[in-house]
């Protein structure tokens, strides 16, 4: 099935890139959905079973393709009413549309993909597409954003392919020279520790600029800034998600070696240092897409928190990651409505969004609670198991520092919502100048309400699915 999805995507990929007319990309792009609604459903019946020769739906490929699929479908709705109206060429068009499919592709083959180097070839797949979305304005700013974000994520994937390199001289002399995941957790004990801790360096490392760590996380701040807000949605939301599906196969191998404490410590550190840098650039940013940006740096921080702390944690990292892609991917597609109404993103020009959009008013206020992991915000229940990880691995100075950090990002981000919501904005020459349908909130509000869903009444079966994905650590 993965191979016939692959081969119709890209095909539909490639018609959306040459074709012209709206009525037919509308077509293509419900067909792709269709398709990807369609992999999602068969995934799941052939669960734990190879889906060709690299594929294998396991118990956190499935959630991920599930969120994905979820996500995607608002993501192509905000592309029809905020791209399409605008004076852009058809050509500019078809590419937009033609990088959207890909994109959504490549991430659901990085998630099925049980081979370290299929991972691998599919996430750069998603730096070529997300290349064009964010230079998709054809401006300045534009094109700087899309070389930074080219240039930091090739670096970050040459890091990447030299660990996989290292990976494979570690197997020393293994009689079969395997790089399927199922292979080297079996044989994790008998790798060569030196290599496996260089290995897991370059990998984790590389694999930060899409997870949204320190030291790469720079790639994607202004990536998601310079992107339209529903691509910007995916970048802050599953496409972050693929880089924690780096990092967690790799630990899958790790937590099998006598190196996993050190490396638990690498990655506790990267966590904090992230939250820090998140923390800082809170405080002073004026743009609403980086202030969302910055605060998912703070998001993935305590996810690697919980993957370093173990215990409750993995449990809590699998799901804070599923509710933030929810609470993100809602606040980034309002941002496409704010900019609608005010023509700006700068938040000192922006104000009174309750007078002007009281759906979009309501739903920013919904977001900033679930973000900020207020209760009864589903994140509140993660971000406390992520607490309790950390404090039963007596690591109290760690969780003294993140709950400072967190105060300080929590005021923040509520000066600067309360700002935009309440505040009278000073160019009130251009507020107002065009309403929002409340209609067009509808599938926001559905996301957040899978937030609040999932996190403070979460169904048996999901329940389920994330402690299978925690054995594939644990076992």
């Amino acid at each position: 099935m993965i191979i016939a999805y692959l081969i119709a995507s890209i095909t539909i990929a490639l018609l959306l890139f040459v074709n012209r007319s709206k009525a037919i990309s509308v077509a293509l792009t419900v067909l792709f959905l269709l398709i990807q609604c369609g992999l999602t459903v068969y995934e799941f019946t052939i669960k734990d079973l190879a889906d060709a020769v690299y594929f294998k739906p396991d118990a956190l490929a499935l959630i991920l393709l599930t969120v994905l699929t979820i996500v995607s479908i608002p993501a192509f709705i905000h592309k029809c009413n905020y791209i399409s109206p605008e004076d852009d060429s058809p050509r500019v068009r078809g590419i937009y549309q033609g990088a959207m499919v890909l994109l959504v592709t490549a991430l659901s083959a990085a998630y099925l993909s049980a081979h370290i180097a299929v991972t691998w070839i599919f996430v750069e797949i998603t730096t070529l597409s997300a290349s064009a979305l964010v230079f998709h304005r054809r401006n300045a700013g534009s094109i700087e954003a899309t070389w930074k974000y080219i240039f930091v994520c090739s670096i970050s994937l040459v890091f990447v392919f030299i660990g996989i390199l290292l990976l494979g001289i570690s197997l020393g002399n293994a009689q079969q020279f395997d790089l399927q995941y199922d292979t080297l957790v079996k044989i994790a004990p008998t790798l060569d520790t030196f290599w496996i801790k260089i290995a897991f360096v370059f990998i984790f490392a590389g694999y930060t600029a899409k997870f949204g760590l320190v030291p790469m996380y720079t790639a994607g701040i202004d990536a998601k800034d310079k992107a339209p807000a529903p691509a910007a949605g995916l970048f802050s939301s599953v496409l972050m998600n693929v880089g924690f599906v780096g990092v967690f196969r790799m630990w899958q191998i790790v937590a099998h070696t006598s190196v996993m404490p050190w490396a638990a410590n690498v990655v506790a550190a990267a966590a904090l240092l992230s939250i820090f840098v998140a923390a800082v650039y809170l405080l002073k940013v004026k743009n609403v897409k980086r202030m969302l940006a910055y605060s998912s740096v703070e998001h993935m921080g305590v996810v690697a928190l919980g993957l370093a702390a173990g215990g409750v944690g993995y449990f809590a990292a699998i799901l804070h990651i599923v509710l933030h892609t929810f609470a993100k991917s809602a606040l980034f597609f309002q941002v496409g409505h704010i900019y609608h109404v005010y023509h700006t993103k700068n938040i000192y020009h922006i104000g009174n969004y309750l007078k002007f959009n009281r759906a979009g008013a309501v739903l920013l206020l919904l977001g900033f609670v679930c973000i900020t992991a207020m209760p009864p915000s589903g994140l509140f229940i993660s971000e406390l198991m992520v607490f309790k990880s950390i404090f039963e691995a007596h690591s109290y100075v760690a969780l003294t520092a993140v709950l400072v950090m967190l105060t300080i990002i929590i005021w923040a981000l509520g000066k600067n919502f309360f700002k935009m919501l309440f505040t009278p904005a000073p160019t009130c020459n251009v507020v107002g100048s065009v309403k929002v349908s409340a209609v067009e909130t509808a599938t926001q509000f559905a996301l957040l309400a899978l937030v609040f869903w999932l996190g403070m009444c979460p169904p048996q079966f999901f329940v389920d699915l994330i402690n299978e994905a925690v054995q594939l650590i644990t076992f």
